[in-house]
């Protein structure tokens, strides 16, 4: 309930009689619910989850601080379950999370809302800001999370030779993190090998691994409904020496950003630094080199040359710079790191030195 007097508290300073939440990691965080397709609503008169009849039961179970309304018993309509709870609960002004709603849900909430002179305001950032800083629960889950990836990833390394193919790594790496614990995978894996490591987002596919390759695994494991996230880039056979060059570069880069990682530090500093490092390549490194994560896996604090939020200690942040050479491949190195009263914390734990597999 602490979260929800939190909110109601903000909702008090905005002048806001209650707010409808529509993303799907600020409801699990509010309300504990942990499935998809649900909204709240948090007003002084009550709590109230809005769902269908494919998940009252769950809902009921899972958020006992709350009334479960299913809004199949509304003419099938969002908007009409809505509406019936603003008016229960009193409401004239809504907030609601501008930034995660479609216009034609909106066109109708507002319809049917300013029927009742009930107002609605958006709002930024609300359920947000309570996420910033994780609770001890949230950090054990996350926790979990990583040590799941570190026993999944370690399973995966006698399968990486010449022949196989990228999209059966990535399931034999998905498959071991299930069989660890996983509530599921994190994001979608990226498992890329050759010269395809230049993508920072590329994708497995039929492309078998190759004597002299990079393999690049970015992927992580979700835990009671929070992520990790870790990056390590392997060898094949034999590597060049602008292979050894840059992947040496890349670990020191990933280990100055780490060192330059603590509370009260601003979240552009990392990137100032590692910049030092990677002087020689600088046109080849990616500036976002590290991202809060938690209930979603890019969230506050952003790191990088823009990065502005100060990290606080409870703060869950990922370090993982890279140079990407297009046409040649790249290198990307990551931990999920937790900002400690002292310092920083990595939570992920596989080693980071270069493997020749």
């Amino acid at each position: 309930m602490e979260k929800i007097e939190k909110v109601l508290e903000i909702l008090k300073e905005q002048g806001l009689d209650g707010i409808y939440i529509t993303k799907e990691a600020n409801v699990k965080y509010i309300s504990g619910y942990p499935d998809e397709l649900a909204y709240a609503v948090i007003c002084p008169q009550g709590n109230y989850l809005i769902t269908d009849s494919r998940f009252t039961e769950l809902a009921e179970q899972s958020c006992p601080d709350f009334e479960v309304v299913n809004w199949h018993n509304y003419d099938r309509s969002i908007p009409k379950a809505l509406e019936s709870i603003c008016v229960k609960a009193g409401i004239q002004k809504l907030g609601f999370e501008e930034c995660f709603i479609t216009y034609d849900k909106y066109e109708e909430i507002h319809r049917r809302l300013s029927e009742h002179q009930i107002e609605m305001k958006g709002t930024r950032n609300i359920v947000e800001e309570l996420r910033y800083v994780k609770s001890e629960e949230e950090v054990a889950n996350t926790r979990i999370a990583c040590e799941i990836a570190d026993k999944a990833l370690e399973e995966l390394i006698p399968y990486i030779k010449p022949g196989v193919t990228e999209r059966e790594l990535c399931a034999r790496l998905e498959f071991s993190m299930k069989m660890h614990g996983a509530q599921d995978i994190g994001f979608e894996t990226i498992l890329i090998s050759g010269a395809k490591t230049s993508l920072l987002h590329g994708k497995p596919g039929d492309k078998k691994v190759e004597e002299g390759d990079f393999v690049l695994v970015d992927y992580g494991a979700k835990y009671n409904g929070y992520i990790s996230d870790t990056t390590r880039t392997f060898a094949v056979g034999h590597v060049s020496e602008q292979q050894k060059e840059i992947y040496e570069l890349v670990r020191e880069a990933q280990e100055t950003g780490v060192r330059n990682m603590g509370p009260g530090i601003v979240a552009s500093k990392p990137d100032t630094e590692i910049r030092k490092v990677v002087k020689k390549y600088e046109e080849y490194y990616y500036s976002g080199m590290g991202h809060g994560v938690g209930l979603d896996l890019h969230e506050e604090p952003f790191l990088g040359m823009y990065g502005t939020k100060i990290m606080q200690p409870g703060c869950v942040i990922t370090m993982e710079p890279g140079i990407y050479i297009p046409g040649w491949g790249g290198v990307r190195i990551e931990d999920t790191v937790l900002i400690t009263e002292n310092g920083a914390e990595t939570l992920t734990h596989f080693p980071k030195d270069l493997m020749i597999l």
